[in-house]
């Protein structure tokens, strides 16, 4: 069930009652807003929480304290990565102002310190001072195809930070679409870490890509050309 599959993971007791917390609230949230296609608690478990939390490696994240979430949605991963690592300090952005008024009170109700909120379009936010190069890691999860999200996330990230890309099945295709766009931002050495969720068959992986230089200043650019023209093509 939800609480053997968390268990299972490694997590502990108080974080185990704070992720069934969060369960709860987005369930209830979904019934008034299209949060997540998947209610059903241990799938919930598996496939956004324990899926959150693989991004995760003690060794690779050594010594990591900020983190910024592109495209947060309901909060994955950086919710679960919070109650998992409660040293972080969050950065959640999302687009849509319904999404993050519902995180600020998710945060509230898990009573989590050291979390900022953010209703904004990435790539405008990533042109401001207080957020380009600002964190030590960057993530999203299911929110666009990697040469894409390369783009929006990698001009957040800290020269010698991270960006971090949970992905699907597609993995290695995507990440060949996007080694020039990659480089092109200041991307430097690529880290693929395989993942096998608990009960499930199909193929995921964790991608880490280092922040080897400053990202040039006319980057990233309109939302509709980052969609429409990939960067080193053609």
């Amino acid at each position: 069930m939800f609480r053997g599959a968390l268990a299972e993971f490694g997590l502990d007791t108080a974080q185990i009652d704070l992720c069934e917390k969060f369960y709860r609230l987005v369930v209830e949230q979904n019934r008034v807003m299209n949060l997540t296609a998947i209610t059903e608690p241990q799938e919930f478990a598996i496939k956004h929480i324990i899926d959150s939390l693989s991004a995760w490696d003690d060794k690779i994240l050594q010594g990591v304290e900020t983190l910024a979430d592109i495209g947060t949605g309901a909060g994955f991963p950086a919710i679960p990565l919070k109650i998992f690592r409660p040293h972080l300090k969050l950065c959640l952005i999302d687009s849509l102002a319904k999404r993050t008024e519902f995180l600020k009170r998710v945060v509230a109700a898990l009573e989590l310190d050291g979390v900022e909120i953010f209703h904004g379009r990435a790539e405008e936010l990533a042109r401001q001072k207080n957020f380009r190069e600002q964190f030590d890691v960057v993530t999203s999860r299911a929110v666009a195809r990697l040469n894409i999200l390369a783009e929006y996330c990698l001009p957040f990230v800290k020269v010698g930070g991270k960006f971090i890309a949970l992905k699907g099945k597609n993995f290695r295709e995507e990440l060949d679409e996007a080694r020039a766009a990659i480089k092109i931002l200041g991307g430097g050495e690529i880290l693929i870490r395989e993942v096998k969720l608990p009960a499930l068959d199909d193929s995921r992986a964790v991608i880490y890509i280092d922040k080897k230089f400053p990202t040039l200043e006319k980057y990233p650019r309109r939302e509709s050309l980052i969609r429409k023209v990939s960067l080193g093509v053609g």
